[in-house]
């Protein structure tokens, strides 16, 4: 049958086959009708294949039946893709974008401000200028703030001359940003012409920067004159001087080098320590040993000056600047400490001692006197050969008319001149004198002769026996004040000083008439006073006539001692807070000041504030530290003694009331500690009971913080806590607490009332006491007694009372060790517990995923049959249905098997072969007409 294949075709290979069956029944149930056969089998086999296409069918009828699912799917779907797009494309916006930049400077500043940081722009405007300033800086950076109006001060007077370009390297979004990398801020480059750059890391300071800039300009100095040649190589800093004739080209072969070179100094040494010069006098390059043009002089003050050797190297502008830079002999030397963690100053003081010279400096001034000074001073130190050359700039220096030479090593220079006396400085003069008495030892000399006393005896008695620290006093009179000192330092047993004030008018303190008096005044017995000034070298050079002047010849000194020094410069109006931390007053108009410091000795010396920074006192200063036994009076670095108040129990010592303190008329007992000592601070009860106990007319109990306070070395201590006892009326036999005894309260006393006895005074047989006498001293022995005897009660009042108390305490603590005992068994109780339920509640989340678990595989299996009781609903449907078919198609058959007398007589006559099945079509009229109906 068509129909049958048609309802088919377009199937699988198994519709085929059923069609094909289908056909076959068809063509069965259509046979003739005069056949009287009916054919069962073929019409069960066409039923099964109508029945598989009615449940492909059926699928389908169920998409169509509940379309939601279909399009929640889809839309659920859709959803999932939009959110993970939009999650995806804010992943990239998490930070907040950055606010756009501002102008750093202001809209009048001469600087251009790239805020935006244009750096191609900031390219093409710097190669249209001659000299160009970038400033690259952070708007956030504090120093790129800071150094913004030193910057706006340096262009407001080089902006006709200079192009002054500020960039913003921080905004993320300007190609600055992204092509420099700079690890700090803010940065300066500079370009002359086309070469650079030359990064600047001077100090953030208009003048300096302007300094700078003018050198980047005008790297070269053009010295026309022999004066202005005499200036350029008596300058303290080192000198490369090229001689080039302009006369035949007017640019010579070699200049550009060396104009190269100089740029090439500036950009390796910022601080542009080395100048350079360009002669084009023949007669004034003779004077320096140049002879061709083109050739490269290196003056060296002390060692022979150099001339590059181009047979050996090639004249370029790198091997000038590298040539220069390694031969270069630095007399002075500046130094530019950032203010942050460096090693600057702790390499330069590893090389030895130093001398650090704190002066104003203005680098833009034309001339610097105090400077001229300090170069003639260093020249003068280190002229160990009294060479020609450093003469004549030594001349120079001293602006002395010296006669025209035709070289720099024509004459020796002449000798120096001693320095004259100090009227200008100070109105009075401390003379003092000692002299070494070779006595027995132990017997007190009651008549000093005047011995003959050796300049180098007194410097040796001076270092030996302290004598800076104790034996100079101030005596406002003229006439001579002495002591005699038992020495414990040395073999020697007593030493005399003899002091007095004198003015400066007078000049005959050194004849036979003030030996007259010394002589006559040397019984009188002195005070022990306070410590004094120390005399300096220049006073001792005319106080003791018999000292060599060669000794103390200050030319050459460096080379005739141990202790040569490095001389420093630093720019008091950047680095005053150093020199503060030297020993420098903070209240001063004149910042200017020296220091000598020496890490080797642990020590430094100041030179004296109230005296002027000139020749003549750096001069003494330094000659006063270059000898064996340096009088000089170690500096001493305190705290302030008006932040501790004086009415307390326990005295705070510092470093300038040590001495008062010390030597007051009682019995001190002084604790050595500082903050970080835990030991230390533990004893501070022990210390106070001290105070308390004892009276403090008698006995007064200090303590000094050696961390903040300096002393002098033969009071300093080498372990914490340290106690030491200075005896009424003798100091000089201080003594220490032994180490290996506990510091308690019992020990203190027993260890004070044992050193502070008197000592035994002899009797004098000739005077005996009075009875007076003796009852007054009994009755003050009865009354220390009787205070003795109250204190002991106190005290053993004290130890009953903190004996309740540490029985008090003990109680309290055994109850606490009871509850302690409790809680613990408690806890152990609570920990059991604890684990217990913690191993329940691990079952219990076990069991809970078990039953989860089986809910979930029930869950899935009544899915399972609810899909399958679905799918079998819509099965019965459909097998009503064809029951209900196959019922109509067997009571069709059974109608035809009855055949009616019409249907006879129409035998008799057949029908075309064109229409055999119209009679049997009406069952499949019918079905058809019910699955439409059912559709």
């Amino acid at each position: 049958m068509s129909e049958c294949g048609g309802r088919g075709g377009g199937g699988s290979s198994s519709s085929s086959s059923d069609d094909a069956e289908d056909e076959g029944g068809g063509g069965g149930g259509g046979g003739p009708a005069g056949s009287g056969s009916l054919r069962p089998a073929p019409a069960g086999a066409c039923s099964a294949g109508r029945l598989r296409r009615g449940l492909r069918g059926v699928s389908l009828m169920a998409l169509r039946r509940r379309p939601e699912l279909l399009c929640g799917a889809v839309a659920l779907g859709c959803a999932l893709l939009l959110a993970l797009k939009f999650t995806c494309s804010r992943a990239k916006d998490v930070t907040v974008p950055a606010k756009p930049p501002v102008s750093f400077f202001s809209s009048r500043s001469p600087v251009l401000d790239l805020f935006q940081g244009q750096l191609d722009y900031a390219e093409h405007v710097r190669r249209d200028s001659e000299v160009a300033l970038l400033f690259f800086y952070a708007p956030w950076c504090g120093q790129s703030i800071a150094a913004r109006a030193e910057i706006e001060q340096a262009a407001s007077q080089l902006s006709d001359q200079v192009l002054f370009v500020a960039i913003n390297c921080w905004w993320n979004q300007g190609k600055c940003r992204k092509q420099k990398h700079f690890f700090y801020f803010p940065v300066i480059y500079l370009y002359h012409r086309s070469f650079g750059p030359i990064e600047y890391k001077g100090p953030m300071s208009a003048v300096y920067i302007e300094k700078f800039v003018r050198r980047v300009m005008k790297p070269l100095l053009y010295i026309p004159s022999q004066s202005e040649l005499l200036d350029f190589l008596s300058n303290y800093e080192p000198g490369v001087l090229g001689y080039f004739e302009f006369s035949g080209s007017p640019q010579p072969p070699g200049y550009l080098t060396f104009f190269t070179s100089s740029l090439h100094s500036l950009k390796k040494d910022y601080l542009g320590t080395v100048r350079f010069g360009v002669i084009t006098n023949k007669h004034l390059a003779k004077l320096v040993s140049l002879v061709h043009s083109g050739s490269v002089y290196l003056h060296r003050h002390f060692n022979t000056s150099l001339v590059f050797p181009r047979e050996v190297i090639n004249y370029t502008a790198e091997n000038v600047c590298k040539w220069a830079l390694e031969n270069r002999e630095t007399l002075l030397r500046w130094l530019w400490p950032h203010g942050g963690k460096s090693l600057l100053l702790n390499n330069e003081l590893k090389k030895g001692p130093a001398l650090f010279l704190f002066i104003p400096f203005n680098p833009l001034a034309e001339s610097h006197p105090l400077i001229d000074e300090i170069t003639e001073v260093a020249l003068e130190y280190h002229n160990c050969h009294g060479d020609q050359v450093v003469g004549q700039l030594l001349q120079h220096l001293r602006r002395v008319d010296a006669p025209v030479f035709q070289s720099l090593a024509s004459e020796p220079p002449a000798q120096l001149p001693d320095p004259p006396l100090w009227h200008s400085i100070s109105r009075t003069h401390n003379v003092c004198e000692l002299c070494v008495n070779q006595t027995v030892v132990g017997i007190r000399p009651s008549a000093v002769s005047m011995s003959q006393c050796s300049f180098l005896e007194m410097a040796a008695a001076l270092d030996s026996f302290y004598l800076k620290e104790q034996a100079f006093y101030h005596v406002a009179s003229d006439s001579m004040e002495c002591s005699n000192f038992l020495s414990s330092y040395s073999p020697f047993s007593y030493y005399t000083a003899c002091c007095r004030t004198m003015d400066r008018g007078v000049l005959g303190f050194v004849d036979s008439e003030a030996s007259s008096i010394a002589l006559s005044s040397l019984e009188k017995e002195c005070e022990v006073s306070t410590p004094g000034s120390i005399p300096h070298i220049e006073e001792n050079r005319h106080l003791f006539p018999e000292v060599d002047t060669n000794s103390t010849n200050f030319t050459g000194l460096s080379c005739r001692t141990n202790k040569t020094l490095n001389l420093y410069l630093l720019d008091s109006n950047l680095f005053w807070l150093y020199a503060e931390r030297l020993g420098a007053p903070s209240t001063t108009q004149v910042k200017e000041f020296a220091a000598i410091v020496d890490v080797k000795e642990e020590s430094h010396y100041i030179l004296d504030p109230k005296l002027a920074l000139m020749k003549l006192t750096l001069e003494s200063f330094i000659q006063n530290f270059s000898i064996l036994y340096s009088p000089l009076k170690r500096h001493l670095i305190g705290s302030d003694s008006a932040q501790f108040p004086s009415q307390h129990l326990i005295t705070e010592v510092t470093t300038d009331t040590f001495w008062e303190v010390i030597l007051q008329k009682q019995d001190v007992l002084l604790l050595y500690y500082t903050q970080w000592c835990g030991f230390c601070l533990s004893l501070n009860h022990v210390f106070i009971q001290l105070a308390r106990l004892l009276p403090t007319d008698t006995l007064t109990v200090a303590r000094i913080d050696v961390s903040q306070n300096d002393l002098p070395w033969e009071f300093m201590v080498d372990r914490l806590p340290t106690v030491l006892f200075f005896p009424c009326n003798r100091k000089d036999l201080s003594v220490k607490y032994p180490e290996d005894l506990p510091i308690t309260l019992p020990n203190l006393l027993r260890f004070i009332l044992h050193h502070s006895d008197p000592p035994s005074v002899p009797q004098n047989l000739a005077n005996p006491p009075t009875k007076e006498c003796l009852q007054s001293e009994a009755a003050l022995q009865q009354g220390h007694i009787s205070h003795l005897e109250r204190e002991i009660q106190k005290l053993r009042a004290e130890i009953s009372t903190l004996q309740r108390a540490q029985a008090q305490v003990e109680a309290r603590l055994s109850s606490a060790r009871r509850d302690e005992q409790r809680l613990l068994q408690r806890q152990r109780a609570l920990e059991q517990q604890h684990s217990r339920l913690q191993l329940h509640s691990e079952q219990l989340q076990a069991l809970y995923g078990q039953k989860t678990r089986q809910l979930q595989e029930l869950a899935r299996r009544l899915r399972e049959l609810a899909d399958a009781s679905e799918t079998l609903l819509t099965e019965n449907a459909w097998l009503k249905i064809l029951v209900a078919t196959m019922e109509r198609k067997l009571e069709g058959k059974d109608r035809a098997e009855d055949p009616s007398p019409r249907e006879e007589v129409r035998s008799d006559h057949p029908e075309p072969s064109g229409a055999p099945g119209v009679p049997g079509s009406s069952p499949l009229v019918s079905e058809r007409s019910n699955e439409n109906r059912t559709d």
